[in-house]
């Protein structure tokens, strides 16, 4: 979180994300990201046609993943996983079909409509391996050294306090854990007239 940043700005970034967010539960992601989304995303990001064939249409246009977690390592069968940010829910239906019966597998997320959105792609696959829930990176509701990995796509941008999102990552990891993240980082400086504004969190 940039010291910089009122509370007043603070709240506006918490509020914008929510907003914005709220909009792609309702309409899907479609029209809402820069970026490819939905099956085409999937192959660009180079997940793979044995996964993707797994899951109905309606279910892989909500992808709006920035990149492939999954590319960063692997997941065993019974891994206990955590997808931090899990949106519509497609990396935490991946991630169950990859730990299997025996895993387990919970989505976080801090907007209550992409968490119920979430649930519908759930009930239509039938999978008893995946919950989802609401909740914030920065203060993850789970016991210590919970998880064997963590999986996240294109949320920790979206974090005030990063860290205290990653040590809470630290601290739900069991020794040995894994945190595979995907995410877009920031590689030049913002033009002048964009620089200061609050609203580049959400756009």
């Amino acid at each position: 979180m940039s010291p910089e940043m009122t509370e007043t700005e603070i709240q506006k970034v918490r509020q914008g994300i929510k907003e914005k967010y709220d909009r792609v539960a309702a309409a899907g992601a479609g029209d809402c990201f820069q970026f490819p989304t939905g099956k085409a995303g999937m192959e660009i990001q180079g997940y793979s046609q044995e996964l993707i064939k797994n899951f109905p249409p309606e279910v892989l246009a909500d992808f709006c993943g920035v990149g492939n977690p999954f590319s960063l390592g692997h997941l065993n069968p019974g891994d206990a996983v955590l997808d931090i940010g899990c949106g519509a829910g497609v990396d935490s239906l991946v991630a169950a079909h990859l730990v299997g019966a025996g895993g387990r597998v919970v989505g976080l997320d801090v907007t209550a409509a992409m968490v119920e959105r979430a649930r519908a792609s759930l009930a239509r696959l039938g999978l008893v391996n995946v919950t989802f829930q609401v909740g914030e990176a920065e203060a993850l509701p789970f016991p210590d050294a919970a998880f064997d990995a963590l999986i996240s796509n294109g949320v920790f941008n979206l974090t005030l306090n990063k860290d205290k999102a990653l040590k809470e990552a630290h601290r739900v990891l069991k020794p040995g854990g894994r945190l595979m993240l995907a995410d877009m980082v920031l590689v030049a400086a913002l033009p002048p007239d964009q620089a200061g504004k609050v609203e580049n969190w959400f756009q």
